[in-house]
């Protein structure tokens, strides 16, 4: 099947695919984000213009220092369905931008307002993240029972955080599994990594 472009990004036709940003000048990173599917699921971010979402509300400072300090263009993100009846991982996105001022804090009538924060120095910054591929949902349950995701920092216990860094390995088991659940095997070139030597 011969991609058409859309958007600026190539569009894999009714398997839903996205093609993933061509050039980088990092070795890709991995991150699994938490959303609350009721206010942004992996759905609602396919949707979306040029499906990409800006991923505002992060209250945690940790969480934001992964996203203003670590993130770069290009990285890899399990989008996973958290607070719901079945929360896992529910498709694979990519971070879309550069770290930049969540505008959400400073509006009042947003359930994100903050305050205590300055204008001139804003506490609060996020990245956007766009649409690669929706997947069958890898629950939560059957990610505990694979031993090679047990040192996901998901996994472990009294782990809260919104947003946490995965590892390669962790990563393309995450992908694996997904591909047995009967995703796309194309997911498992959706985000560029440098060629093994």
């Amino acid at each position: 099947m011969r991609p058409e472009v859309r958007g600026g990004h190539l569009y894999f036709g009714d398997v839903g695919l996205t093609a993933p940003s061509s050039s980088f000048e990092h070795m890709p990173s991995y991150w699994l984000m938490k959303s609350e599917p009721d206010e942004c699921s992996i759905s609602d971010v396919e949707k979306a213009p040029g499906r990409r979402v800006p991923w505002i509300g992060v209250r945690n400072y940790q969480a934001r220092n992964f996203m203003r300090d670590q993130m770069r263009v290009g990285d890899g993100v399990l989008f996973y369905h958290s607070s719901c009846p079945e929360p896992g991982v529910a498709g694979i996105a990519e971070v879309a931008s550069a770290a930049y001022d969540d505008a959400s804090q400073f509006d009042p009538k947003s359930p994100y307002f903050d305050a205590k924060s300055d204008p001139a120095r804003p506490r609060w910054q996020h990245v956007d993240v766009r649409h690669l591929a929706t997947t069958p949902l890898l629950s939560l349950k059957a990610m505990r029972a694979r031993p090679e995701l047990a040192s996901m920092q998901l996994l472990k216990p009294g782990s809260r955080l919104s947003i946490t860094p995965v590892t390669r390995p962790e990563w393309d088991a995450v992908i694996a599994a997904l591909v047995e659940l009967g995703a796309n095997p194309a997911i498992r070139k959706l985000v560029a990594k440098p060629v093994s030597a």
